[in-house]
């Protein structure tokens, strides 16, 4: 081994990013707010480990995603048409 290397023309190779463990999946750090995360990881608990958190929140994007979840202008006129029922 040298004391010294001449590494003025040397050039950075590519950089392959890592093999996905199952096809279609991707590796990401997010950051998401701690009550979100507990809203799900109980949802999982229940579940006695049949499904993981990660797989309850990525199942909640995907409906979102598909126009599955419900709209928040049709829960609003639910509870309003609850509400003036009860009222009425």
């Amino acid at each position: 081994m040298k004391d010294r290397y001449d590494l003025t023309k040397a050039k950075r190779g590519r950089i392959l990013p890592e093999r996905s463990l199952e096809s279609g999946k991707v590796k990401l750090s997010i950051r998401l707010d701690e009550d979100v995360v507990d809203y799900f990881n109980a949802i999982a608990d229940k579940s006695g480990g049949q499904v993981g958190y990660q797989t309850l929140i990525n199942s909640a994007l995907r409906e979102y995603m598909e126009g599955k979840s419900p709209k928040i202008e049709d829960t609003l006129r639910r509870i309003l048409r609850e509400e003036l029922r009860r009222a009425g």
